[in-house]
């Protein structure tokens, strides 16, 4: 279950990430996630902007919102550990 110290947990690791990472880094990362959402909506439909723009205006998410915004900052927080690590980069 999501909780609200959990999301709080990955948003000050999602600024410290941001605050470390490259330009370069942070715009490799946009284009992996913007990747991961167009699968998800060449699979399942597009995702409306409308209901995602409603979830983050919320000033108190409820337990469904609150899951999809944790879900979503874990991914934040994965890519861009990743490509701040260098995985996936050829190795000379």
């Amino acid at each position: 279950m999501a909780d609200l110290a959990t999301f709080e947990r990955y948003y000050k690791l999602a600024d410290r990430l941001i605050e470390q990472s490259t330009q370069e880094q942070l715009a490799e990362s946009a284009r992996l996630l913007a990747l991961n959402v167009a699968h998800y909506q060449m699979k399942y439909g597009e995702i409306t902007l409308d209901d995602t723009l409603a979830m983050v205006d919320a000033i108190e998410p409820n337990e469904e919102q609150l899951k999809l915004l944790v879900r979503g900052l874990e991914n934040l927080v994965g890519v861009l550990g990743n490509v701040m690590s260098g995985l996936g980069e050829a190795k000379h």
